[in-house]
């Protein structure tokens, strides 16, 4: 008769069973077992965003593009009857006319597209090349207004498989009428997406010493190709209405900031590197000093040489190319002035993408 304390005879073959299976195990040799398979990092995009420009360089163009950019309650905040009423019967009749032709001085025409575009597209490819060893983070571009959309663009990269995306405004300077209505148009695409990516925006940069630097080394380069010495160098930035910056907006405080790092880190004096504002619109009053007023009274006052420099654009387009370069050049020599030079943008320059590339590796930490 078996002894009650002994365990039954099926449960001891069991354990019998499990112990040589161990120890089978064990003596396989190390090199013979299959590797778990590497996890592949998720896909991540980056999403450089500018403001826009029209698809083609003749008047239909130019009103579609103007209908969508001044039909955004950022850009004009009162979108009431009064507003629409001049918007359709009097700006998209007559000023599409008119901005047609500007656009056709600066027109890329053997890519048919704005430089903006041109140059907006070459920052990302300078950009993905830059961050190629990261070989799970796709770069894309898009406009804000225009085409390629920040929807089509936020499509294509969630298709590539990025459930995580950095969107990058491409303007130094904050305010609600760029960096803010990029969001808004971002997070409209997201909210009709049942499966929607995670979501970075990059900041504002206007104080980064990357970006101040490489202003610093583009302006000096520049102005050493120069066959004068300017005695004024105006750094011209994007206007806004005065009653923006009133309600809140940081913008101006922003462009001040980056001014005064600028002459800082150039050694200028207050009164050799001035603040002023372009491309005002419409009847209110916006931030001042005026670029074209400024300019005027310059040469009035007896400046013969002077340089623009417009640290609010990351790329150069039609504010930079025709108002600053011809507009405000023609002001200055009809009113006494005789050496005029635009300064460049940043652009796809080797310092202008060490900004975007810094930038965007700072805001992907974590993720990459």
């Amino acid at each position: 008769m078996r002894d009650s304390s002994e365990p039954p005879v099926a449960l001891t073959r069991m354990v019998q069973r499990a112990k040589a299976t161990e120890i089978m195990t064990l003596a396989v040799p190390i090199g013979s077992a299959k590797p778990a398979p590497e996890a592949r990092p998720e896909r991540v995009g980056v999403l450089l965003v500018n403001l826009g420009t029209p698809d083609t360089a003749d008047s239909r163009g130019v009103r579609v593009y103007l209908k969508e950019f001044l039909s955004d309650p950022r850009v004009i905040e009162d979108q009431g009857l009064r507003w629409k009423l001049i918007l359709n019967g009097i700006i998209l009749r007559i000023r599409p006319r008119r901005k047609a032709r500007d656009y056709r001085k600066i027109w890329n025409t053997e890519r048919n597209e704005s430089p903006l575009k041109t140059i907006t597209r070459s920052q990302s490819e300078k950009l993905a090349a830059a961050i190629a060893d990261h070989d799970h983070v796709v770069v894309d571009w898009a406009m804000r207004y225009g085409n390629p959309s920040i929807k089509s663009r936020i499509e294509a990269l969630t298709a590539q498989g990025c459930g995580r995306i950095l969107v990058v405004p491409l303007y130094p300077q904050y305010s609600a009428a760029t960096s803010a209505t990029v969001c808004d148009e971002v997070f409209r695409v997201l909210a009709a997406m049942r499966v929607q990516p995670i979501l970075r925006v990059s900041p504002p940069y206007y104080d980064d010493p990357d970006y101040i630097d490489a202003l610093a080394v583009s302006i000096s380069a520049h102005l050493a190709t120069l066959p004068f010495q300017p005695e004024l160098i105006v750094a011209s930035f994007h206007g806004m209405p005065q009653k923006y910056v009133d309600n809140g907006d940081p913008y101006y405080a922003q462009c001040v900031a980056t001014t005064d790092a600028l002459r800082k880190r150039m050694g200028l004096e207050a009164a050799k590197l001035i603040l002023t504002f372009q491309s005002r619109f419409g009847f209110d009053e916006w931030l001042k000093p005026y670029t074209d007023k400024t300019i005027e009274q310059a040469a009035k006052d007896g400046v013969r040489r002077i340089a623009v420099v417009t640290p609010g654009f990351s790329a150069d387009c039609l504010e930079t190319l025709e108002e600053i370069a011809r507009e405000n050049a023609e002001i200055f020599r009809h009113h006494g002035g005789e050496q005029f030079a635009a300064i460049p943008c940043l652009n796809d320059s080797e310092p202008g993408m060490d900004v975007i590339r810094q930038l965007v590796l700072r805001e992907l930490q974590g993720w990459i």
